[in-house]
């Protein structure tokens, strides 16, 4: 049985993904209104992730015999002063969740809740790979700056990303 203290944090984490892909709706809508749609894609792309996160962590809860309870979502963001800004704001966030699933993982080993802490695992990977594709994102409209060759062909890449739902545990 899951304690009611990490059903209480994780409803939080439910929280904070759908927060976060309500963020990334708001920086799809910026970037398409740039004209960047294939940046507007990847955060949409971005959305449906989060999205999935906070049903995996759902699913987690309800196994566990736990109850989720949706809290507020607060209003995210909405200017910002280009695509590298986008990237930029998106890296701080990233980490930002990264010290709040590293805070769930702290409490499930307090807790000695290995089955929390083990189902946590997924997330702390998935942190990696959200952290390090932001940095490579923002090294890259670096590069290009102001060309505007340079931010079509990114554009363009990144119209081809697709979401890919998690794998099946």
């Amino acid at each position: 049985m899951i304690s009611d203290k990490m059903v209480k944090s994780i409803n939080h984490q439910i929280n904070r993904e759908i927060y976060s892909a309500y963020l990334y709706m708001g920086m799809s809508s910026f970037a398409t209104e740039l004209g960047l749609n294939g940046v507007a894609n990847w955060f949409n792309v971005q959305v449906q992730e989060e999205l999935s996160h906070a049903q995996k962590m759902y699913g987690y809860v309800t196994q566990r015999g736990g109850r989720v309870l949706l809290e507020a979502i607060e209003e995210p963001p909405q200017d910002f002063s280009s695509a590298l800004d986008l990237f930029e704001k998106t890296l701080e966030h990233e980490k930002l969740v990264t010290s709040l699933i590293n805070d769930l993982v702290s409490q499930a080993v307090e807790e000695k809740d290995r089955a929390t802490e083990i189902f946590l695992q997924w997330f702390v990977t998935e942190q990696v790979e959200e952290e390090a594709n932001a940095t490579e994102l923002i090294q890259k409209f670096k590069l290009v700056g102001k060309d505007g060759n340079g931010l079509l062909m990114l554009d363009k890449e990144l119209s081809q990303r697709v979401y890919s739902p998690p794998a099946a545990e």
